[in-house]
């Protein structure tokens, strides 16, 4: 059984040694593990898994054998619920979208002011009034290119201009363990030690060298602590369309929160402005200036931008474009203020990258880092972080 065991791993591409294959009949000779399933798959990793990376495809791997789960080719494929569920809702041809006016931010914001004041009653399946279901540029849960959307629940186009609801956002939480092992081994490619501080720790090297040089007398030389001397800043885009993505985005917090002594992290929604904050709660009381951060973070510092960039384009190129207030500067601006402030600069994004073309505040924000831009993925994290140590 196990060595079908073995030839099963091998064919799901792990790079298991038949040397540690031996380790763990030896093992399981020897009675190291009891006679649960469960003992057996902890003592079985430890013996054939050499790279914490390759945990998630040995357990994948380990699941399909003992678990008599079969691999059927394409399954990777199936369409994802979701999706389906958004099928449900109504939704326009390309024809009927592209009979929808876009009418412009001035246009957009005085015939707003027009039809609060001459509508009367609820609305729905409409073209014109504030409402729901129709293609009216206000409202919800319709479609139009340029709109402003009344209500709490999206319904997924993620072209709202404006939104006009009080949302409470929740902080991250950075306890989550679970599926952040990967994201921590790609993060400690970033560290960088340096020996700061008082002399504590026995330099070895130094002592054996020193003696040697004073005719054999002992010479004990001390050094520092060596430390993870790597600064980042880490700004959060929150709610909206992220809580979709809230468990990768948590995971991440998590593995960064372990991995880096020296990190400062923000939230901002959609783009960043003239502040921030670092409490979700207490977001609208306890803010801190844009401006203010970038005259206390020094330039040495790494900053990491997490969230999807799929909004308004106005949200980023125009005064007053936020959706919750408005904003004296365009996001652009500040975008641009941060990245000259530091270099060492990359925005990772929870969507899909075969999705980015579509979307135009994604190649907006994309060029505003330069071309920085990397998918939140094992293997486009592994890119960002490359990118960050080049930049100094």
């Amino acid at each position: 059984m196990l060595v079908d065991f073995f030839l099963h791993l091998k064919s799901r591409k792990l790079p298991v040694s038949t040397k540690e294959f031996l380790t763990l009949l030896e093992a399981v000779r020897e009675h190291v593990c009891g006679h649960s399933i469960d003992d057996f798959y902890f003592l079985s990793r430890a013996c054939l898994v050499k790279d914490e990376a390759n945990y998630d495809k040995f357990d994948r791997a380990f699941g399909e054998y003992f678990k008599g789960v079969e691999a059927i080719p394409g399954l990777e494929a199936q369409i994802p619920e979701d999706w389906l569920k958004l099928m449900m809702k109504r939704h326009l041809t390309p024809e009927e979208k592209a009979k929808i006016e876009k009418l412009g931010w001035e246009k957009l914001m005085e015939e707003f002011r027009k039809r609060l004041e001459e509508q009367k009653g609820r609305h729905a399946g409409g073209n014109k009034w504030v409402g729901t279901g129709g293609t009216s540029p206000y409202g919800a849960h319709g479609y139009h290119p340029e709109g402003y959307r009344i209500g709490p629940e999206s319904a997924g186009n993620r072209t709202a201009v404006k939104v006009w609801d009080q949302r409470s956002f929740r902080n991250l939480d950075d306890s989550i363990e679970l599926g952040t092992r990967n994201i921590k081994v790609a993060l400690r490619r970033l560290r960088r030690f340096a020996r700061e501080g008082a002399p504590e720790e026995l330099d070895l090297d130094g002592t054996i060298a020193a003696t040697a040089r004073n005719a054999g007398w002992l010479d004990m030389l001390m050094r520092p602590e060596k430390h993870n001397a790597i600064k980042v800043l880490l700004f959060l885009d929150v709610g909206g369309s992220m809580d979709e993505h809230i468990k990768v985005c948590e995971e991440l917090f998590s593995a960064a929160r372990a991995e880096f002594k020296h990190l400062e992290y923000f939230y901002f929604h959609n783009c960043v402005y003239d502040h921030l904050w670092s409490d979700n709660q207490r977001r609208r009381s306890e803010r801190t200036a844009t401006w203010d951060l970038m005259h206390k973070y020094a330039a040495d510092y790494k900053l990491i931008f997490v969230g999807d960039a799929s909004m308004s384009p106005y949200e980023i190129m125009q005064p007053g474009g936020s959706i919750e207030y408005m904003n004296e500067e365009p996001g652009a601006v500040w975008m641009r203020r941060l990245t000259d402030t530091y270099p060492a600069a990359i925005w990772l994004n929870p969507e899909p990258e075969q999705y980015w073309p579509y979307r135009h505040s994604i190649s907006i924000i994309r060029d505003l880092l330069g071309g920085r831009m990397f998918p939140l993925t094992l293997e486009g994290l592994e890119r960002g972080i490359r990118t960050l140590s080049k930049r100094g």
